[in-house]
């Protein structure tokens, strides 16, 4: 086979692999899309989120409809799914599993916890003590649990889609900077526009919306797309572009804590996901602003002034990427 016709087999696969990407992410977004009326920008940052293999937090006010849409997303793929109400209560093991002596057979077993899923719920997570926060850290990071020094695999895919209120403060711990860190991405639902909400009252008063999501993908189908995305190209004059973007937010004078290393990866892991879902086997510098501020603000924090100023960790975002300039390949 000559070079150029092997060239053209390659193209044509990786096509096809597109082509996947976007029909399956479709019936996704479909499928949430019945639950979720009028967030069609939510529901795909969290498709993003679950094709870069990263972690979503819902950060909103009650009622707008963070639990409803990780639910949602849960009943859109065939696969396991387990769901944690974070409570004050709630103990680390809870969550990671426990070795449990099994008389019958005089030795211990570990019992798995609900960490144990391809798809995490966790609701309010801000209501459990920094101890059981801190279980998800080796989780969500190196997916895999460590208890008594034996370490057990998570399943693939595996995401977390937690939910937090950013108002109530009585019997809530903040999420610690190492636990925000590990969230791909924060976004907030916001109210629905006045025609959402009246369809809402609609569909949602009849009957429980989650009863008409049925499975569109399977854990498999996922795998395989989340395999083809990370295969994207990403050029090296990209790769600077989002360097000197986490960068920027270290030296910014009204950041005390700007972007981890960590942020620059899942900006680039998000960024080939948003390619993918436009239909491009490259990634441009378009897709790496549009994540931008969902992908980078919640991990930074303000100085006094900043706070005093009213500024927000989004204005600092948006302003950096005003500043930092797009180098020529």
């Amino acid at each position: 086979m000559s070079a150029s016709a092997s060239a053209t087999v390659t193209a044509e696969v990786e096509q096809a692999d597109l082509d996947t990407v976007r029909a399956v992410t479709a019936d996704i977004a479909q499928a949430v899309g019945i639950v979720i009326e009028g967030k069609p920008e939510a529901v795909r940052t969290a498709i993003i989120v679950l094709l870069a293999q990263g972690h979503l937090l819902l950060e909103d006010v009650p009622g707008v409809g963070k639990t409803m849409l990780a639910k949602a997303l849960a009943r859109a793929i065939d696969c396991d799914v387990s769901r944690v109400q974070f409570t004050p209560d709630l103990l680390p093991s809870d969550i990671t599993g426990v070795n449990v002596y099994n008389q019958s057979q005089r030795a211990f077993e570990f019992r798995r916890g609900a960490i144990f899923a391809n798809l995490v719920v966790g609701d309010e997570i801000n209501r459990a003590s920094p101890k059981t926060q801190s279980a998800l850290l080796e989780c969500m990071e190196e997916q895999q649990v460590t208890v008594d020094g034996d370490s057990y695999p998570l399943p693939l895919p595996f995401m977390v889609v937690a939910t937090q209120n950013p108002i109530e403060m009585e019997g809530t711990y903040p999420l610690p900077e190492a636990q925000r860190d590990r969230f791909m991405a924060r976004i907030s639902l916001g109210y629905p526009g006045p025609s959402a909400e009246l369809d809402m009252l609609v569909t949602h008063g009849e009957a429980d919306p989650l009863s008409r999501i049925t499975p569109v993908t399977s854990a498999s189908s996922v795998r395989a797309v989340i395999a083809a995305v990370r295969r994207l190209h990403a050029s090296p004059s990209l790769r600077r572009y989002v360097v000197d973007l986490v960068g920027a937010t270290r030296q910014h004078p009204q950041l005390r804590l700007g972007a981890s290393p960590r942020a620059a990866l899942q900006l680039l892991r998000s960024s080939r996901a948003h390619a993918a879902l436009g239909g491009r086997d490259h990634v441009l510098p378009e897709d790496v602003q549009a994540l931008a501020p969902a992908i980078l603000s919640h991990r930074m924090l303000l100085t006094g002034e900043a706070q005093l100023s009213r500024r927000s960790a989004a204005d600092i975002v948006d302003e950096v990427l005003a500043k930092t300039p797009v180098r020529a390949a």
